[in-house]
């Protein structure tokens, strides 16, 4: 029996990538089967005070990463994963892959904790945060530096552009939208968080400002 092309698509792509796609898809149906009530303590939680509702735990850093709100949220994560992620696996190895996505999702969650606990203390109502969008928007941002001239598409631009222009909109849209609370319900500036996660760690290894002085460019990082 034939296997489909499909099939043999996800068979290639690199392990960790692959593994990712599998462990997201794997948590979605986890909470379709067993319901949010009793997976709310993996939702990543406002610090502080929730007047009943759930509380921060740490753990909600990674778990949170791994939950979606909806199936068009975990398709269109997943497939910003797919695209982003296979390339700079290949570039950086497994081992190095992992570290900076799960860093980029937890980098995202700090930053959503940040805002979340100056909303609380403001009046504003608890809400937990779900979703890989600051995982995956790290590995746009590393995409964009490592192939700077890369053509891709953004939604909702209808055409090609270079990677590190894309990077730049994404990036100048999710600070926009979350100054001026455009799109509510969307955590703006948890993308944020793991975009600038993935652009620190990027320099960290490359041995750039702030972190000058670490030594000679690791060889299987591209230059910009």
């Amino acid at each position: 029996m034939a296997i489909p092309d499909g099939v043999h698509m996800f068979q290639r792509l690199p392990p960790v990538t692959r593994a990712l796609l599998i462990a997201n898809a794997a948590v979605f149906l986890m909470q379709w089967l067993l319901g949010e009530m009793r997976m709310s303590p993996f939702m990543l939680w406002p610090l502080g005070d929730q007047s009943g509702a759930q509380s921060f735990m740490p753990w909600q850093l990674l778990t949170y990463g791994f939950m979606h709100g909806g199936l068009m949220h975990l398709l269109f994560n997943m497939l910003v994963l797919f695209m982003f992620g296979a390339p700079l696996e290949h570039v950086w190895g497994p081992k190095r892959f992992l570290q900076y996505y799960l860093a980029c999702v937890i980098g995202a969650g700090l930053c959503q904790l940040a805002v979340g606990w100056w909303m609380v203390s403001q009046g504003g109502a608890a809400y937990p945060t779900v979703g890989a969008s600051g995982g995956v928007l790290g590995l746009v941002l590393g995409y964009g530096l490592l192939f700077p001239q890369q053509k891709v598409m953004i939604f909702p631009i209808p055409f090609f552009i270079p990677a590190k222009i894309a990077v730049v909109l994404v990036g100048l849209f999710a600070l926009f939208a979350g100054v001026t609370n455009t799109m509510p319900g969307i955590a703006h500036f948890a993308h944020l968080g793991g975009m600038l996660t993935g652009w620190l760690m990027i320099r960290y290894w490359r041995g750039q400002p702030p972190f000058g002085g670490r030594g000679k460019r690791k060889r299987h990082l591209r230059s910009v």
